[in-house]
């Protein structure tokens, strides 16, 4: 609206005048002696008598977008005699919320989910473990092991998928099966201790509504970093540069010691089901990923980590030579290459 305490020329009649490119604007209602121009147009013009009777009609004006889209923004040029002020109008169709029953206790708050490939004396062991302290928690298993064994117990779901797909592809098929408002991420030789507490990760995501993904400490490696992302060129189409600060942080999580604001963390860690399957995880990369996930979520998830929050993991045990055969096949070129085209990057340093 124009300042009322304006000195408008004498003579002269207050004249605004509006501009839009993705949308058509009108006055709903135009008194006797006032005059609008160019109504459900891009362009509207309003001239009044006086300046009250102008900031009335501007109080009046609506827009409305001639394309459907789901988002997007309009500028609206704002023009009063020699001054003009632009500024942006977001358009947006309205989502629906999407609420999970919070439940009576932690077993309906949260589903712990994992990958195996061919360790199943250590994964016996991590589910022992996790029962000893949750006994009636759901339990999550995407398997792509080459002769698949089978995993029985009390809320086990294991989940047989064709041999060797890979580590991404089991993580999306394992959330895809959750039906808590949280996960808890843990691979499958990690084993639960004495001090392994989901309570304390669901303290804090609920305290902080906003936090996506919440980190803990593998037998004290916390492994938490940020990313740096620097655009390329304006014009050019040159791709920009990625780079994974390992141990640096944003800032510390307001009301939690020894909390910290990152953009990646461990492979273990809690997260909110529906942010999680928002971003997802490319199952093209196979055998050597982690940080991508956390890469392709950047500005889209918000994430901690917590060094008080533990978990152990396992000593080295069997099919050491058979697994290492497909874990650690050489994928670093092709994640690369991925990286490049997916994410239009001209360098990645990790």
């Amino acid at each position: 609206m124009v300042n009322p305490g304006y000195v408008q020329p004498l003579c002269v009649t207050p004249q605004v005048s509006l501009r839009a490119s993705n949308g058509v604007m009108a006055v709903q209602s135009v008194p006797l002696g006032q005059e609008v121009t160019g109504q459900h147009q891009t362009t509207l013009t309003i001239n009044a008598t006086s300046l009250a009777q102008l900031n009335a009609l501007l109080a009046q004006v609506t827009y409305c977008s001639v394309a459907y889209v789901l988002s997007t923004q309009d500028l609206i040029h704002f023009t009063f005699e020699d001054h003009e002020v632009i500024f942006p109008l977001t358009i947006k169709k309205p989502s629906i919320p999407v609420l999970y029953d919070p439940g009576a206790d932690i077993n309906s708050q949260v589903t712990i989910a994992t990958k195996t490939f061919l360790r199943y004396k250590e994964l016996r062991l991590l589910i022992d473990s996790i029962r000893a302290k949750y006994p009636d928690i759901r339990i999550i298993i995407a398997d792509d092991s080459m002769e698949p064994e089978k995993v029985e117990g009390h809320n086990i779901y294991q989940y047989i998928m064709p041999p060797a797909q890979g580590w991404f592809a089991g993580r999306n098929l394992a959330v895809s099966q959750v039906t808590s408002k949280y996960f808890l991420w843990v691979d499958d030789d990690h084993r639960f201790l004495n001090e392994t507490s989901i309570e304390k990760f669901v303290e804090i995501m609920e305290a902080v509504p906003t936090l996506d993904v919440l980190g803990g400490s593998v037998e004290g490696n916390q492994f938490y970093f940020t990313l740096e992302y620097q655009e390329g060129a304006e014009g050019e189409g040159e791709g920009g540069c990625l780079s994974r600060l390992q141990n640096q942080h944003h800032a510390p999580l307001n009301g939690f010691k020894d909390c910290l604001l990152v953009d990646g963390v461990v492979n273990f860690f809690l997260a909110r089901t529906d942010a999680v399957r928002r971003v997802g995880f490319d199952p093209l990369l196979q055998r050597t990923a982690h940080s991508e996930f956390f890469m392709d979520g950047l500005g889209r998830l918000l994430v901690a980590s917590c060094a008080g929050l533990v978990i152990g993991h396992q000593k080295r045990q069997s099919n050491r030579e058979q697994y290492n055969k497909f874990r650690y096949q050489d994928e670093v070129d092709a994640k690369l290459r991925l990286h490049y085209f997916k994410n239009h990057l001209k360098c990645v340093v990790y």
